[in-house]
């Protein structure tokens, strides 16, 4: 079981020809109402990659947050995990002529005593809790016997918050953007981090891949594969949730992210933030190709 806590989202999706400058207004092609938000994302990604499911969030007791949840459970997603007290919160996506994507995002309704209950639950039976960035700092308090944590550290700008949580989780999945500018922690002190914290750490550079570091020192790495992208909204996600369906299935960090960013890729040349590929798509990419180079 793999069960992602974090944020449910209605996606209102501008398609425009740019992003508009301070006092500019510009003329969308379409405008549509999409559901998203980085957890639930991740959980459709992980499904259709054939993991079992849930989904934890939190949305309101409304038609549209039914809405939201019944989607979810179309992919397979277990959604009883899901607290309905509070509300379905909203992201203005702007995607541009070049499928890249701007976001503003609202504050949801999903705080610490949600995350322990969840984390108290799956230890019972054991199994994979994902964390999204908004809820780094409460990672360490969902440590238990038999749970294994993951976070994607998109939407943590503290750096205290985000080395913390990379010394309470096994997994974190980060942007390299975020992590050497945002968080500064420069690429030289990558691998130095996971030996120390003892985490698998994966970070993602968008068009130019992923490299990976694990507590072992090993290093694996490999480019983005070359698609003609449309849209980038949700790629993340994507490979997140890939990567996790992949380690629950067995295989090793390496392969798990291999076959994460050709899926993540995949994504980008379909609209939408849930864009994930079926699973025979991302094996007809890989036929042939190798899994990572590797160095020690």
């Amino acid at each position: 079981m793999i069960v992602f806590c974090g944020y449910a989202n209605l996606d209102v999706v501008g398609r425009v020809p740019h992003v508009p400058r301070p006092d500019e207004r510009v003329h969308a092609v379409t405008v549509e109402h999409l559901p998203g938000g980085m957890a639930a994302n991740a959980a459709v990604a992980a499904a259709r990659a054939g993991a079992q499911v849930a989904f934890a969030g939190v949305v309101g007791d409304d038609p549209l947050s039914a809405r939201f949840l019944a989607e979810l459970t179309a992919e397979g997603i277990d959604t009883g995990w899901t607290d309905r007290t509070g509300f379905l919160s909203t992201a203005i996506v702007l995607v541009d002529a070049d499928g890249r994507r701007s976001v503003v995002s609202e504050d949801d309704a999903l705080g610490p005593a949600h995350v322990t209950a969840v984390a108290d639950r799956l230890a019972a039976d054991g199994g994979l809790l994902y964390l999204d960035g908004y809820r780094a700092a409460e990672l360490e308090q969902a440590v238990r016997a038999g749970v294994r944590l993951a976070v994607d550290l998109d939407g943590c700008d503290d750096r205290d918050v985000a080395v913390a949580a990379m010394q309470a989780a096994d997994h974190v999945v980060v942007g390299r953007r975020r992590l050497t500018e945002l968080l500064a922690v420069p690429a030289a002190e990558w691998a130095a981090l996971a030996r120390a914290a003892g985490v698998t750490l994966v970070v993602t550079d968008g068009a130019r891949g992923w490299s990976l570091h694990q507590p072992d020192g090993s290093v694996a790495a490999r480019p983005a594969l070359e698609v003609e992208v449309v849209d980038d909204t949700g790629a993340g996600d994507c490979f997140t949730g890939t990567y996790l369906a992949a380690l629950a299935a067995g295989s090793s960090p390496p392969t798990a992210a291999t076959r994460a960013g050709v899926a993540a890729s995949l994504s980008c040349t379909v609209p939408g933030a849930r864009a994930a590929p079926a699973p025979a798509l991302v094996d007809a990419a890989l036929a042939g190709a190798p899994v990572g180079s590797s160095a020690t």
